[in-house]
Formats: structure tokens, C-alpha cells, sequence
């Protein structure tokens, strides 16, 4: 506010132009000022404020393609070799801090902090029914945004009191991961206390959402007798998984009507109910702009799939990793071949076969005709499934495995559930313990969220990335550079071997 700039003016002035009433009850308004008290005047101006917290979720699409194409999931695919190239450094592992996309993650991370932080600022200005459980989403938001940056840069500027000014963006260095994730569980646990185990809105943060993502930071710092506990707040809650034994299967989760549906904890929300688009920011409208970009490059016919630029193609790797009778596997991967034999009558063509062609397609947030309007590319609805049960399921299998006093019964019951819902019998059960369990843990979590962006962060933080990603070095890669930037601008250090 730009009350504070005239505090050195106005001892001189009172000093010496008593008479002066201007400096004395300096009003920002006087000088066209536009203040917080200007904003936060009613409860419903908090709450305005808080959906543009949320905002910068959308934004930051471009992490769940990283979290695969870095991977041994998918590859960048593309047009050709300069088409999408921030995702083919990625894939092909020659990362320069230029990087489009990890620049847009830090920029879009931190701005919804600061977002988060001018809500902090102001909280005392009014109170309301309701404002604590308000500021429960706003601390799970700042929490979710360091989650992001601390696993994809390591080390990164801290800050909570307040928002960090243009001018101050030297003035903070790289805070300790472990620092980070110390305030990320304060966060958390300051929402637990005041969130509400449901929410009328779909799509709005509850405390079982909170305790999830508790339960996934926990996991990521090897915390692992604490992760077992708070998951477990969510094992039981009111969560199921979709299919066996109940109604439905698998592959209703990633349709339009699945979402926010009974295995969701966690659900980036997105629409088109009025469109929009720039085209200089095509990442930042109301629209996925994830699904354009994994549909089939110049597909036509009457299949119900839509066009995209054929980008996040899943591996064979990937493919051959589902067992026989799996019904992940079709609801992940999208065989084009296969499904325009199987289905003649659609009359499917695509001119062009896309870079790096593996043939296989992300089936799970592929582009659907009817799921877009306005600018068809920037704007499908398609909701992230952000946290569901069954990654609740396999994060507490692996934090019962992984405890001091292992539980190996409950980290099978867990993971067998999953299971299960897989094959629709009892028939495929894993029954080995201790580190055979665990690896069998970490293979299934590969399967049930294939294309879902976890992929990388498995590897790394469970210390396989080295032996499973073509180019990965170990003590460079387990995070990606600083954004230059960022370096350029604010004096950052950069991460080894960037």
C-alpha cells in the first residue's frame, strides 16, 4: 500500500507544516490508490478472492504431461522435432533453463501465493460465518503450490507473511527443501483443523482432500509411520473405488460424467461455460489445455474423439507392462490402429503420424467430441482427477510396508483392493511381503495412474528413476532447472549440472 512510501515524508512534513492535513490522514484514494480495503469489504469479496486462488491450478496443466513424458510412460510425440520442444527436451533429457513449461510452472506456482498470501495479509479485516473454514482452502492451495515447485526444482524462494513485490524478487533465496516442506505441512495441518469433511461445491477443498495431500508429503520425506496414520483418516472415509465389486468400471472415472464422482478426493476443476482464449496464453483460460494436446493430429471420421497435436504418447513399455485381463489397460491407452479395425463403420483417418510415433495414444484425457465450445483447442472442461481413493489405497499400502513396525496384511488389503477392481476377481491377489511387496506396490501404482503425472516423482523419490528413464543422471535430474529467469533476474543459484 502506498501509505508506507510517505512515512519519512510525513515526520518532515508534521514537523514542519502542522497546518497540513493531507500527510496527516493520508487516504490512498487521494492519489487513485486502490487498496485492500477497497476489496475485502464483504464475505463475498473473501470468497471471490479465494476462486482466483484456485485459478492457477489450471494453469499449471502442463506438470501431469511432464510427470509421464519424463518418464517411462510416454514420449513427447509432436508434429516433428521442433513442435511442443519445452516437452522434447523433457523426453529426450537435454533441459535447458529456458524451458517454456517449467518457467510457466514457477510463474504460475508462485502466483497463486502470492494470491494466497494477499488473502493472509488481509484476514483480520473482517470476520464472517465461515471464514475459517474459507482460509482452510486457502492454506491447502499455498500448500498444494509448494508441493508442485519443491518437487519439480528442490530447493525454492519461501515466503508467507505477505505478497512478494516486483521489486523484492532479489531479495529472497532458496529456501531448504526442508523448509519448504515443513511450512507445506503446517499448511495442511492448519486445514485439517477447520475444513469440512464435505463441501455442497464440487471441486472445492474438504479436509479429507487436505489429509490426502498430508498423507502424499508425508510419503515423499520418507515420514512413513506418519503417512500410515493420516491416510488412513481417508482409507476410511466415505470414498469407494468405481467397478467391482460395486456398479460401474473403471473407465467411467475419466468421463465428463464421472467427475467428482464417488473415488474422487481431489479434482482440478475446468469448464467452458463462457470460453475464451489467448493464444499468447493458451495454458491460462477456463479450458485443459492437456487434452488438446494428446488427441490424434488431424483425425477425422465418427469415432466420438476429437483432434489434438499428438503429444504424451504412451510407451510400449508402458503397454506391455498391464497383464492379461487388466482393465486398465484399454482405459489408459488408446490403440489407434486397433480401435479404427475393431470399428470400421467410423470411417477414421489421421494424415499424419505424429514424431516419435509409438501408435498408442493417452486414452484416459484424450479429446471427446462435445466436451469443447468456443476456441475448440483451449477449451475442453475435462476435470484433472487429482487425488483419487485408489492412489489414497497404494500410498497407505506403501506407508504400512514402508513403517517402522511394518503392517504387510494392511499394505496387501490395500493394494489387493486395487486391485481387484482391476481384474474383477480375487484371482491376481499379491500375497509376497517386505520388499517384494513394496516393489509390487510401486509397479501397481504405475498401472493404476498411468498418464495421470506421478509417474517421474515415483521414480525419483522411490530411487529407481536411474535404472528405469533412457538418460537420467543421477544428482542432476531428480530435479529440473531453476528457470532462467529466475536466475537472470533475481540471482537465484542454479541446480547442479543446469
Amino acid at each position: 500500500m502506498k501509505k508506507a512510501k510517505y512515512i519519512p515524508a510525513l515526520a518532515l512534513l508534521v514537523a514542519l507544516l502542522p497546518a497540513c492535513k493531507k500527510f496527516i490522514a493520508y487516504d490512498p484514494k487521494d492519489d487513485y490508490q486502490i487498496t485492500a480495503a477497497d476489496y475485502f469489504k464483504t464475505a463475498d469479496d473473501y470468497h471471490k478472492m479465494v476462486v482466483g486462488a484456485y485459478s492457477p491450478l489450471q494453469w499449471i496443466w502442463a506438470n501431469v504431461v511432464i510427470g509421464d513424458v519424463a518418464s517411462d510412460n510416454s514420449v513427447s510425440g509432436g508434429e516433428n522435432a521442433t513442435d511442443q520442444i519445452g516437452f522434447q527436451q523433457i523426453d529426450d533429457y537435454t533441459i535447458v533453463p529456458n524451458n517454456s513449461y517449467l518457467a510457466e510452472c514457477w510463474v504460475s506456482c508462485y502466483e497463486g501465493i502470492n494470491r494466497v498470501n494477499y488473502l493472509e495479509e488481509n484476514k483480520n479485516l473482517l470476520d464472517f460465518t465461515g471464514k475459517e473454514a474459507l482460509y482452510g482452502e486457502v492454506y491447502f492451495l499455498r500448500a498444494y503450490y509448494y508441493f508442485e515447485l519443491v518437487r519439480m526444482f528442490g530447493d525454492v524462494p519461501l515466503f508467507v507473511d505477505k505478497r512478494l513485490a516486483v521489486a523484492e524478487s532479489g531479495t529472497l533465496g532458496r529456501a531448504p527443501k526442508a523448509d519448504v516442506y515443513a511450512q507445506i505441512e503446517k499448511d495442511l495441518n492448519a486445514a485439517i483443523s477447520v475444513l469440512p469433511i464435505t463441501n455442497p461445491q464440487k471441486g472445492r477443498i474438504t479436509r479429507y482432500a487436505a489429509q490426502a495431500l498430508l498423507g502424499k508429503v508425508l510419503l515423499y520425506q520418507n515420514k512413513f509411520d506418519e503417512a500410515a496414520a493420516m491416510l488412513e483418516n481417508v482409507v476410511n472415509g466415505p470414498f469407494q473405488l468405481i467397478g467391482y465389486p460395486g456398479a460401474g468400471s473403471f473407465g467411467d472415472i475419466f468421463l465428463q460424467s464421472g467427475e467428482n464422482g464417488a473415488e474422487s478426493v481431489f479434482e482440478i476443476q475446468y469448464s467452458n461455460l463462457s470460453p475464451y482464449f489467448d493464444w499468447s496464453h493458451p495454458g491460462r483460460g477456463q479450458g485443459n489445455l492437456a487434452v488438446q494436446v494428446c488427441g490424434i493430429r488431424n483425425l477425422t471420421g465418427n469415432s466420438p474423439y476429437g483432434q489434438g497435436w499428438s503429444t504424451n504418447l504412451p510407451t510400449q513399455n508402458l503397454a506391455s507392462a498391464f497383464e492379461a485381463g487388466d482393465s486398465r489397460k484399454d482405459v489408459t491407452i488408446l490403440d489407434i490402429e486397433a480401435y479404427k479395425n475393431a470399428n470400421p463403420s467410423f470411417n477414421i483417418t489421421y494424415l499424419v503420424a505424429p514424431y516419435k510415433n509409438t501408435g498408442l495414444y493417452n486414452q484416459k484425457y484424450h479429446p471427446r467430441k462435445g466436451e469443447t465450445s468456443g476456441q475448440v483447442e483451449l477449451n475442453y472442461l475435462n476435470n484433472f482427477r487429482t487425488i483419487r481413493y485408489a492412489d489414497v489405497l497404494l500410498m497407505a499400502a506403501e506407508a504400512n510396508n514402508r513403517a517402522t513396525a511394518a503392517n504387510d496384511t494392511k499394505a496387501r488389503e490395500y493394494l489387493n483392493r486395487v486391485r481387484r477392481r482391476a481384474f474383477a476377481d480375487n484371482n491376481h491377489d499379491i500375497t509376497v511381503t517386505g520388499v517384494a511387496l513394496r516393489q509390487a506396490i510401486w509397479d501397481e501404482r504405475r498401472l493404476e495412474l498411468a498418464m495421470e503425472g506421478d509417474r517421474f516423482f515415483d521414480l525419483v523419490r522411490t530411487g529407481q528413476a536411474a535404472a528405469k528413464i533412457t538418460g537420467f543422471v543421477t544428482g542432476k535430474n531428480e530435479v529440473f532447472p531453476i528457470p532462467q529467469q529466475e536466475v537472470d533476474i533475481s540471482g537465484l543459484p542454479q541446480n547442479p549440472g543446469y
